[in-house]
């Protein structure tokens, strides 16, 4: 079992700068527990001393009671969470519960801070490979998420659709009214001062032409307004998608800081108790 629990953490970013030596020992650290459908791994605002593999099963991570209970994510095998809480002691942000019949693999605190007094080389690998996650994030957050849906749209119109954007747009344009109305005036024009006689007054061809044109554009206008109203809803997807990104982006990017911080607080905790340690040896050889 401890090869697969090797398996385990050599699959976890954490610990994947780690030697296969590490990995082994840090193995032996790992305590197998099994959970109900339903149980409760541990509850928002609970102590946090330990992290969690899910070897197998389900693990729903919910923020929140009754009405207010938000689902933040399902984890399956290979997964794993509470890593936070083994750097910080933190209380835990949200509840873990088991979708279904799973075991879990934990790692107390404890046991990893005995792990790095006793392997420093492992504290730095980990604090490396936490570097390397953060710089990661920081170029994740650099590239441009946004793209021109107008453009997309555009290049997927057919010969009709444009036409008929065309004709929406000179329809309602100051140059058709002022073109539209010097024609009106002169067929009514040339009709009252008998230049011709064509369409006299009441000038039922010119009502016939209007009613004609009116009926022919108000579909195609109605055509263009459509794909406008699909063209906002295109804005409005594009929109949500890159401030959800975004959002995700900047959570990830301050969960990494925030595990880096703590590693490197650890970091020095343990350096710190380390140079204690050789001062009081050494005074106790001069005496």
């Amino acid at each position: 079992m401890d090869g697969r629990h090797t398996e385990l953490l050599a699959n976890i970013p954490l610990f994947a700068s780690m030697t296969a030596e590490d990995l082994e020992l840090l193995s032996r650290k790992l305590e197998a527990l099994t959970f109900n459908e339903g149980d409760v791994v541990f509850n928002q605002g609970d102590e946090g001393s330990s992290m969690f593999i899910i070897e197998e099963g389900a693990v729903e991570i919910s923020y929140g009671e009754g009405h207010g209970k938000v689902m933040l994510a399902a984890l399956f095998n290979g997964q794993y969470f509470g890593e936070l809480s083994l750097f910080d002691g933190a209380p835990r942000s949200a509840t873990a519960t088991a979708a279904k019949p799973s075991r879990l693999i934990r790692l107390q605190r404890a046991d990893l801070v005995d792990f790095v007094n006793k392997n420093p080389p492992a504290a730095l690998r980990i604090i490396a490979e936490m570097s390397e996650r953060l710089r990661q994030t920081n170029e994740l957050m650099s590239r441009q998420v946004s793209r021109n849906v107008l453009e997309e749209a555009e290049e997927q119109l057919t010969m009709g659709q444009r036409v008929a954007d065309k004709v929406a747009a000179f329809g309602g344009s100051w140059p058709f009214i002022f073109l539209f109305g010097g024609i009106m005036l002169t067929w009514m024009a040339i009709n009252i001062i008998r230049m011709t006689d064509f369409d006299p007054y009441p000038f039922i061809l010119l009502n016939l032409c209007l009613s004609t044109l009116a009926a022919i554009q108000a579909p195609i206008i109605m055509m263009s307004q459509n794909r406008q109203s699909t063209k906002d809803k295109l804005l409005a997807e594009n929109d949500y998608q890159v401030n959800l990104k975004a959002e995700m982006e900047i959570e990830a990017l301050l969960r990494g800081q925030a595990e880096l911080l703590a590693r490197v607080a650890f970091l020095e905790r343990f350096i710190a108790r380390k140079a204690g340690a050789g001062v009081l040896e050494t005074r106790a050889l001069n005496d």
